[in-house]
């Protein structure tokens, strides 16, 4: 067994766990960053602008940048919402992003191991373990750790094996393939447009995308319905909008969580970040921003319970988070409770999209990433056009 003992040991080396241990391991602990390999999440690969400058994040890690969102109704109606003067949607190939990220995370101080994270345990002494094996079916190896820190995705193993009632997180099933872009933009596929597609033939409790990046673009779906077929989605977009003779680079699957676990941590040693605290905006699907920010809200956590020995600062992260964007994600929440639930519905959601007022609401709040409190006339003119549109009383309010 290596006697080494680590100040943490972070499980998952998605953009959560790779800015834990690089906070971590700047702020001085010593870090073993675990991740499997060979595993890359399905994501569109959308970031704001402001995550770049809130984690130093160079723009040559963007392989596009999005000025616009197309919005596309069960009816094929389609609504384009223009960037503006805000900026961009920068866009990420997760391939590359993720070990950068796991690359600085080294080159701050943390180690790196490829291994799959078995189990904790524990013993007389006062700190857990933490089993791996370097490859599937190897030996089990075994490292102590002051603090363990999982990371490793939805439906974690580790807030699975540590934290009550962490298996029954309800998740939405992403699938995606990722395709070389087109030679030429049309009307279909534009490499500077993010497109959205509300449809219930595609999805019938989420939705559908095609998003660019660059030389490649990502097309995917989301479901939490088990008996609906993802691959088959996809193969329909490919074909309505002639994307089957584009080859393709790979596939890939995977859970992503729908709400925030009611607690990240166990009380003692043990706490949870990112996919693996559920940290996903509901309805847009977004998480690489927010899981960068729960990670350092984590590091920061842990570190504190590292310097004073008091597992109450553990608590600190999520109460952290749930200040900054409990609020944004409880309206995203009611927004995909209502709008993604019928056909009828999409389509009046469209429809609202094309609201000017919406618009830059919108976009101010993604870029900013919380709630604009500049123009609250425009918010309540949104909240009556909302209520408007869902009841079915759009004339009546023009």
């Amino acid at each position: 067994m290596n006697e080494t003992i680590y100040d943490a040991v972070v499980v998952g080396g998605g953009p959560c766990g790779a800015t834990t241990a690089a906070d971590l391991a700047l702020a001085g602990h010593s870090v073993l960053l675990m991740e499997r390999g060979g595993r890359i999440k399905p994501c569109g690969g959308a970031v704001p602008p402001r995550m770049l400058e809130d984690f130093d994040i160079p723009q040559s890690l963007l392989v596009a940048r999005a000025r616009c969102a197309r919005m596309i109704a069960p009816s094929g109606r389609s609504v384009d919402m223009p960037v503006g003067e805000i900026g961009y949607v920068g866009m990420v190939d997760r391939d590359e992003f993720d070990e950068w990220l796991r690359e600085r995370a080294r080159m701050s101080g943390a180690e790196r191991l490829s291994a799959v994270f078995e189990k904790v345990e524990r013993d007389d002494n006062p700190h857990p373990l933490v089993t791996f094996r370097r490859k599937r079916g190897g030996p089990i190896e075994r490292v102590r750790a002051r603090c363990i820190i999982g990371a490793d995705g939805a439906r974690s193993s580790v807030a699975k094996q540590c934290l009550p009632g962490a298996e029954r997180v309800k998740c939405v099933f992403a699938y995606h393939e990722i395709i070389k872009s087109p030679a030429n933009d049309g009307e279909a596929f534009d490499a500077n447009r993010c497109d959205v597609f509300y449809q219930g033939k595609l999805s019938p409790d989420f939705y559908a995308w095609v998003f660019p990046h660059g030389e490649t673009a990502s097309i995917g779906v989301g479901s939490a319905n088990k008996g609906f077929s993802l691959r088959g989605a996809v193969s329909q977009m490919r074909t309505e909008l002639d994307l089957t003779r584009c080859e393709t680079v790979r596939r890939e699957g995977a859970p992503i969580p729908l709400k925030p676990l009611k607690r990240w941590d166990n009380g003692k040693d043990v706490i949870v970040a990112g996919d693996a605290a559920g940290i996903v905006a509901p309805a847009s699907g977004e998480g690489i921003y927010y899981a960068m920010t729960g990670g350092r809200y984590v590091a920061d956590a842990a570190s504190e319970f590292l310097k004073t020995g008091e597992a109450k600062a553990l608590k600190r992260a999520r109460s952290r988070f749930m200040k900054e964007h409990g609020r944004v994600f409880w309206i995203l929440g009611m927004m995909q409770y209502f709008w993604y639930s019928s056909d009828k519905r999409r389509e009046r959601f469209v429809t609202m999209c094309d609201d000017k007022d919406v618009q830059q609401l919108t976009w101010q709040a993604y870029m900013n990433k919380k709630l604009v409190r500049k123009k609250p006339m425009a918010h309540v003119k949104i909240f009556l056009k909302d209520c408007a549109h869902l009841l079915g009383m759009r004339a009546a309010t023009r």
